[in-house]
């Protein structure tokens, strides 16, 4: 029980586990209540039960409470699409050069129909292999 309430705790109070540990910690503190009520209970039968209990309301009950307490979560960026970045020498449509993003070196190709200044800010509009194709962001 106590271990049930420190992960309740350190869910709500200071850890943003997006509420994995509210369900892990309350199915702790329910066990700890039926072994309290039935102290013969196995203690094979109270790991199989909180382990039950934790997984079934997990999966039943925490994206809907998610949800409804936070909010939608935020949306994951998966590489650099999306992303901004200064060109380091001038770029007329089609060409290439070498530019530093997300401490990483890439290709970067000028996707659009206008030329682009060195030292202007460019939007990845996608990621072709190694190559970010990008344009003026505006």
């Amino acid at each position: 029980m106590i271990g049930g309430a420190i992960l309740l705790g350190a869910e709500l109070g200071f850890v943003n586990a997006q509420f994995y540990l509210v369900f892990v910690g309350a199915a702790a503190l329910v066990v700890g209540l039926v072994s309290a009520a039935i102290p013969d209970l196995a203690v094979d039968a109270q790991w199989a039960a909180f382990a039950i209990l934790a997984v079934l309301s997990m999966v039943t009950f925490r994206s809907r409470l998610y949800r409804r307490l936070r909010g939608n979560a935020p949306a994951v960026q998966w590489g650099p699409a999306g992303g901004v970045l200064t060109l380091p020498e001038a770029l007329d449509p089609g060409q290439n050069c070498q530019v530093e993003h997300g401490g990483t070196f890439w290709t970067v190709r000028n996707d659009s129909a206008q030329p682009m200044a060195a030292g202007d800010r460019a939007r990845v509009r996608s990621v072709q292999g190694l190559t970010l194709l990008v344009r003026p962001d505006s």
